[in-house]
């Protein structure tokens, strides 16, 4: 499928297990990886970065499939979850990170285009979650709020 504002394709991804099952040759439990999940979320590690760590450090192939659970369901069972959700927060870095630049650089028409279109994605995204019950029906992205949020 091609991107929405140019016409690239995807990024290539690893691939997934052949078989959705528990391997006989992975040597935790899931308690162990349930630990290792809450451990790295402690440290401050976005749910994304968790699946990475835990796939290329300790070798688990997929953490639903071992632990019957999500890795967002095991860190709201633990209070651990983020306020915001993790795809919004990493566009949100990026758009205070362009309005930064262009405040410095007020002729850069191509970075204006790229900050439109990054709050364009968070428009949509805040509009889906909205309608998913992830966030308050009221919840509306401001530039300004999200700048002291991520303080």
């Amino acid at each position: 499928m091609a991107r929405m504002h140019s016409r690239k394709r995807g990024q290539s991804v690893s691939t997934r297990p052949a078989k959705l099952e528990i391997q006989p040759w992975f040597p935790h439990t899931a308690e162990e990886v349930e630990s290792q999940v809450i451990e790295l979320a402690r440290k401050g590690e976005s749910m994304s970065r968790i699946g990475l760590l835990l796939r290329d450090g300790f070798g688990t192939p997929l953490i639903q499939i071992i632990t019957g659970k999500k890795v967002a369901q095991i860190l709201r069972e633990n209070d651990l979850l983020p306020k915001l959700p993790e795809d919004i927060l990493f566009l949100s870095r990026r758009a205070v990170n362009v309005r930064r630049h262009l405040e410095e650089n007020k002729k850069d028409l191509e970075g204006r285009k790229g900050l439109n279109r990054t709050e364009a994605k968070i428009r949509r995204l805040v509009k889906y979650y909205r309608r998913k019950g992830v966030l308050a029906p009221n919840f509306k992205y401001d530039p300004e709020k999200i700048k002291i949020f991520l303080r």
